[in-house]
């Protein structure tokens, strides 16, 4: 669910958007301003949140972008196997098995501690211990 549509000249660095369809966040944006008739145009280098993969693109200054909702969530890690970890949510108490792509953090998780997961337009992942 996208939660606000924003400018290409409003995204600044740091910010969350949807490109090709894929959460990223805004490493650098460089707005340049064109002749007298012109549009300016933005260029953008994102990172994508789930997978890390970079992209470039160019857009106008006028196009409108997806912001996407990232809730930032804290849970108590249960078991972990195979990159991924069983995790009791601490508000609702839900049990939900979620992967972890970073194997240094997943090194860090221990059974019974808690871990910060971000659902990310319903796809969720570990992103750091507690």
């Amino acid at each position: 669910m996208v939660l606000k549509i924003i400018d290409a000249t409003e995204a600044k660095v740091s910010t969350n958007i949807i490109v090709d369809g894929m959460p990223c966040t805004v490493k650098s944006i460089d707005i340049s301003k064109t002749g007298k008739h012109g549009h300016a145009k933005c260029r953008i280098e994102a990172v994508g949140i789930i997978t890390g993969t970079k992209k470039v693109f160019v857009v106008p200054g006028h196009e409108r972008l997806e912001v996407p909702s990232v809730e930032k969530r804290k849970a108590q890690v249960l078991s972990k196997s195979d990159g991924k970890a069983s995790l009791m949510d601490l508000e609702n108490f839900e049990t939900i098995e979620v992967p972890c792509p970073d194997p240094a953090v997943y090194e860090e998780l221990q059974e019974n501690g808690n871990c910060e997961y971000w659902d990310i337009e319903g796809e969720r992942l570990i992103k750091r211990k507690l």
